[in-house]
């Protein structure tokens, strides 16, 4: 079972707190882990891309020249795809790309990718995230105190709009909640920070 130290807004330890082995300390999956971002990256595509075919493209309804004696190629419409303002042919049309886990598979995903962030020291807790005013700066302070760098992914256990909209500020930096959690999310962060109040939902809801 985890151990992991507690600290506070300027990174002074102020205790502890015992991870469950199940979430913090499972084995890490790269099979699922690969099969979930994967998942999550296609279904944030739209699948919106259009082209028009022949069928769809305006004009040439009439025959550009006569069959034959001309000495050119016979055309029957100056909308094939051939033509300049013609059809495309076998071009994009909408379609999804959704791919779809089955829970276990998301559970195992979760817990593999919680697991190796405490695996390679990248998670920090923080006893709690408070603000009494809309600032940047504060937070920009605690996130150096911890040892934020480029990336940071920032848990909270519940909505607080000073603490979302002042760390929303700082580039970098993403907040989820712990129903918003996403694996991607984890694995694509450089430090997972996370309050000890959502630390403890995240056992309750991924165990």
């Amino acid at each position: 079972m985890p151990n992991m130290k507690v600290v506070d807004m300027q990174g002074k330890e102020v205790g502890s707190i015992d991870l469950a082995d199940s979430v913090f300390a499972a084995e890490i999956n790269g099979a699922v882990l690969h099969a979930a971002v994967r998942a999550f990256l296609l279904n944030q595509r739209q699948g919106t891309q259009s082209t028009l075919t022949r069928a769809e493209v305006s004009g040439g309804g009439i025959k550009p020249w006569k069959q034959k004696g001309t000495g050119r190629a016979r055309q029957g419409s100056t909308r094939s795809p051939q033509w300049t303002h013609g059809g495309i042919a076998l071009g994009p049309k909408p379609r999804t790309y959704r791919v779809d886990l089955n829970k276990k598979a998301k559970r195992v995903a979760m817990q593999s990718a919680l697991s190796s962030k405490v695996a390679d020291g990248e998670m920090v807790v923080i006893d709690a995230i408070t603000a009494v005013d809309y600032k940047t700066k504060v937070m920009a302070d605690m996130l150096k105190a911890v040892g934020f760098q480029k990336k940071a992914l920032v848990v909270l256990d519940e909505k607080n709009d000073k603490v979302y909209r002042s760390l929303s500020n700082i580039e970098g930096v993403k907040i989820a909640y712990v129903n918003t959690l996403n694996v991607y999310d984890i694995l694509n962060c450089g430090l997972f920070v996370s309050t000890k109040a959502a630390a403890e939902k995240m056992q309750e809801v991924y165990a």
